[in-house]
Parts: structure tokens; sequence; C-alpha cells
């Protein structure tokens, strides 16, 4: 037998001891705990985002959680609900942060698209376009100044009329003692010679299609026959660029350089690829195109609303018409302009014009006139030629004009039916599509395009809950747990689409 003995030097560092181990394994436990907690937060914030939008995803290739899961009624609460659900049950949760797809005038939505639109298809996609974004703002610019000056054409028209009052007309008789027939009516009847030498005197005269013009629309004087007008409308009030939206909040990653030239081009590819247009052939959908629900829209003309941004499709197509008519009447001009056999034709019948209503000191003004109505008829021509499938020239050459003179007179007139043939290597339908895409703000472009998603979404799919400013793209929350022993951990989580 052997005593035994422990000497308080070796007590106290076995005291010592024993603390550190049992404070080593409380520190594990702790920070243990706290990896736990940060696992099932992150497992749970990565669950509720595994729950997108099928519909959005698959016919939009955009990745957007439905915040109000079919309900209709949507409150964060539900998103902090699904998150307990799937692992953070006894944490407090407070979101801190939360973007939807229409926050900052949609550009999480247009960061998503882009993203989609460069891993599918890359810039060669824009490839043959980035060259030609100063030709189509030149052309635009040219349009707007011809809009003022088509304007005008009516007023000198009416002024040139008035100054050509006959000796006798008040009398309702000419000098030759002949009815009234041969007068001239400012606003209807202008008496003009045909090509043969004034055997027949022609009713409206050369301004008569863009008298129509003014009078009833550009829908009237360019539909092609076989065209069928769509009667579809929505409720402007209730899209997305127009009512009240939810709005999120905290500070988020945002992509640079979304507006930029390659960025714009490649973002009205999406459009152009993913809605439908006045001109199936070159503007359906790929989504609906698998799907087979293009009847089944709000909308029948969606490029031309993403345009234009009104109820009806006949108010967008006859707002876009509008301005294509006149950026092709100021190429048509310009062509004319340069064209010395077009205006000897123009000269010939502006001299026999105002002989007929002695103003021969107006043959000049009444030139140019014509020249303004020809080209105004030309484009006509052209608009029917797009709307039907066909391509029309760019730039007008002899071999290309396709109106000649003595069809102006009646153009316009309900008489007639002038339909524009195909030009090999023109441009189409789609390309001024894409040209007045560019022009536009992106920010309306993003947003109207979002009306159309959430448009076709509800009316497709039956979903009429489904609102565009309840799409979740990004999220933000603070989480507190109880640790050990009362002490608590507080920490964020984040997660977004990108």
């Amino acid at each position: 037998m052997k005593k035994a003995e422990i000497t308080a030097f070796l007590s106290l560092v076995f005291i010592l001891m024993v603390s550190f181990v049992l404070g080593i394994l409380e520190v594990s436990v702790i920070h243990t705990t706290k990896n736990l907690n940060r696992l099932a937060a992150d497992r749970a914030v990565f669950s509720v985002f595994g729950e997108y939008h099928r519909k959005l995803l698959e016919d939009y290739y955009v990745f957007a959680i439905e915040g109000s899961y079919g309900m209709g009624e949507y409150s964060e609460e539900s998103l902090i609900g699904r998150m307990q659900y799937y692992g953070t049950a006894g944490m407090e949760q407070e979101i801190t942060g939360i973007q939807y797809l229409t926050d900052l005038n949609g550009q999480a939505f247009r960061e998503q698209v882009l993203q989609y639109m460069e891993e599918k298809y890359g810039l060669s996609l824009i490839r043959d376009f980035t060259g030609l974004t100063s030709q189509w703002e030149e052309q635009a610019i040219q349009g707007e100044e011809m809009e003022e000056t088509e304007g005008n054409i009516l007023d000198q028209v009416n002024g040139l009329m008035e100054s050509a009052q006959l000796p006798g007309e008040e009398s309702g008789a000419d000098p030759e003692g002949n009815t009234g027939t041969d007068s001239a009516d400012p606003g209807t009847d202008v008496i003009l010679p045909d090509s043969a030498g004034m055997e027949d005197m022609t009713k409206g005269g050369p301004f008569t299609c863009i008298e129509q013009i003014e009078k009833s629309g550009i829908l009237s004087v360019v539909m092609p026959k076989d065209m069928e007008l769509s009667g579809l409308a929505v409720e402007l009030d209730a899209q997305p660029s127009v009512r009240s939206l939810n709005a999120g909040r905290g500070t988020f990653p945002v992509r640079q350089g979304t507006n930029g030239l390659e960025e714009r081009l490649m973002f009205n590819e999406y459009v152009l690829k993913n809605f439908s247009s006045a001109v199936p052939d070159q503007g359906n959908s790929e989504s609906t195109e698998e799907s087979g629900k293009t009847g089944r829209r709000s909308l029948a003309y969606e490029a031309e609303y993403i345009l234009e941004g009104k109820s009806s499709d006949k108010e967008n197509l006859e707002s876009f018409l509008m301005k294509l008519f006149l950026v092709r009447m100021a190429l048509n001009y310009v062509y004319l302009m340069g064209d010395s056999s077009k205006q000897a034709e123009v000269t010939t019948l502006a001299v026999a014009v105002t002989t007929v209503l002695l103003i021969p000191e107006a043959a000049e003004v009444l030139k140019q006139l014509i020249l303004l109505a020809w080209a105004a008829g030309e484009s006509v021509v052209d608009i029917r030629a797009l709307l039907s499938g066909h391509r029309t020239a760019l730039t007008k050459s002899s071999d290309t004009w396709q109106l000649p003179l003595s069809s102006l007179l009646t153009l316009g007139s309900g008489t007639e039916q002038t339909d524009g043939s195909d030009v090999p290597g023109g441009i189409t339908y789609k390309d001024y599509l894409r040209m007045f895409l560019f022009l536009k703000d992106p920010d309306d472009v993003n947003m109207r395009v979002l009306d159309r998603i959430e448009g076709n979404i509800r009316t497709e799919y039956g979903m009429g809950w489904f609102r565009a400013d309840q799409c979740i793209t990004k999220i933000e929350a603070k989480n507190t747990s109880e640790i050990l022993g009362g002490i608590t951990y507080t920490f964020p989580v984040y997660f977004g689409y990108e």
C-alpha cells in the first residue's frame, strides 16, 4: 500500500485544465450551433427560391418567386412562413431587403433577360445591327421633320385652291358658259388633266391619299385587302407600367451597362422573338409557337403595344404605322428630289393644273406639293407591302419605285388597291420594329414587356392572380436564434437569381 497525495499546485493545474476543456467544448457548441443555424437558414432560403414560377421560366426564361403562392393575397409573412417550413422554425426572422421584377423600371428583369440572351445566342445575334443604329437615329429625325411638313401640305393645298377663283365661279358658270363642274373645290374635287392631254378630269387629285389619312387615319389607306384588323384591347390602368406597384427595398448588386448599345439591341431581339406583331410570320414568339396559345393572348400586336403603349391593337398599330409612314415619306421624298425624270413628270402636271386653274405663277409651289404627295403615296404602297410580309427597298431607285404618278391620283380614294411587291434584299416590317425599339426609352420597353408577360400568363394559363410586382428575385433577411444559456446570435442571409 502506498499513500496518494496531491499538492495544492497540482489541484490548481487540474482545475485549470478541466475549465479549459469545458470552455473549449462550450465554444465548440456555440460555433457549431451558429453554423448549423446558418446552414438551416441557407437551406431554407435556397428551398424557397427553388419554388420559382414555372410558366415564367418556361415561356420567358426569367426566374422569380410568385409571392402570393397562387392565392392572390401577397405579404412578406408568407415568405417567412415558407422559410420556417423549410427549417428555420424557432428563429426570429425579418426581411430587410427585397427586390421585385418591376423595381427600378424592371432592372432585375432586364438583367436576367440579357444574361439569358447572351448565354443562348451570344453577341453574334446582333453583329449585323450594331452598324445601323446611327442610320436609325437619322431616319427618326427625318420622320419627325416630315411630320411637320406633312401637316402643312393640306394647308398649302387649300391656300392654292382659294387663290384659284375662276371668273363666274360664284354664279356657277365659267367664262365659256359651262356649268361649275370644272371648278375647283378646295377640299373635294381638284381638276387635273390626265397624261393623255387633259381629256379626262380626275376626281380627287394627287392629295386624295393625304386627305384620307388626315380624315380617317393611316389604317384606312394602308391595310392590305386580305389583312383582318385585330379588335383586342386591354385595360391600361391595370397594367404594371401604369398602376401603383409594390416597391422593394434594400441595396442589391446591380449589373452595370444594361442600357448600352449592345445590351439594347440584345434585349430588343428578346422582344421580337417572344412577342407577336401585326405580321405574324416575322414577329411570332418562340414560346407561343411551341405552346399553340397565340390565339388566347389579350393583344395580338404585342410588339406594337410595347412601342406605343395604347389600350387596343388598332390604336397601337395605327400609331406605329403613322411613324413608319413619316419615315418612309422622308426617304421617298429625298429620292424624288434627286430623280430628274420624275421631277419632269411632276413639273408637267403642275404646269398643266395651274394653267387650267388660271394661276400659272403657282406652278413651282404646286410642284413641290405634288412631290410630297407622291412620296406619301409611295410610302402607303411600301407599308402595304410590309404588312403583307414583303420587303421594301430602304432607299429607292428607278427600279424599286412602285407608284406611277397616274396612280397617285386615285390612291386612297377607295377605288384602287395598289399593293407593293417584294423587293429582294429589302427591309421587312420586323426590321422597322427593331429600329423603333432601339429608339425607344429602355425603361418604357422594360415595363411594357412586363405588361405583356403578366397579361399573357393571366390569360393563357388562367392565373388571374399573377402580378409582376409580386414576383421576387432577391431577398435579404435578418435572423436571430438562441444558442446556449440565453445567448442569441443574429446573422444575415441573402439569395438572389443572378
